[in-house]
């Protein structure tokens, strides 16, 4: 199960699915570092496992063409029922909270 896993052995999955689909592309590191507009050792890095920024990831998951991925990483949050009866026609625009006296 992946809640199972490290935050090291996710990044090691992360980095194997990441080389398999550029193998797929039929893409040298190189030309995905190129494409995506990152250095080679950001591609090594990835497919190693070890930490880049995110917007290092997006970029080469860009260049791959996986970015609608990205919705299953971090779903819409769904609308409860109770906030959906409330929202009935009203869309939020603004929270209030009222004054706390001090």
């Amino acid at each position: 199960m992946m809640t199972e896993l490290t935050n090291g052995a996710l990044l090691e999955k992360l980095g194997k699915r990441l080389k398999e689909y550029r193998l797929r592309a039929g893409l040298m590191q190189s030309e995905l570092a190129k494409e995506a507009n990152v250095g080679v050792s950001t591609v090594v890095k990835l497919e190693q496992g070890k930490p880049v920024s995110i917007v290092l990831l997006v970029s080469v998951m860009r260049s791959l063409g996986m970015l609608e991925n990205f919705d299953l990483l971090i779903p819409e949050p769904p609308v409860s029922p109770m906030r959906m009866l409330k929202l009935q026609g009203k869309t939020v625009k603004r929270i209030k909270r009222g004054k706390v006296d001090v």
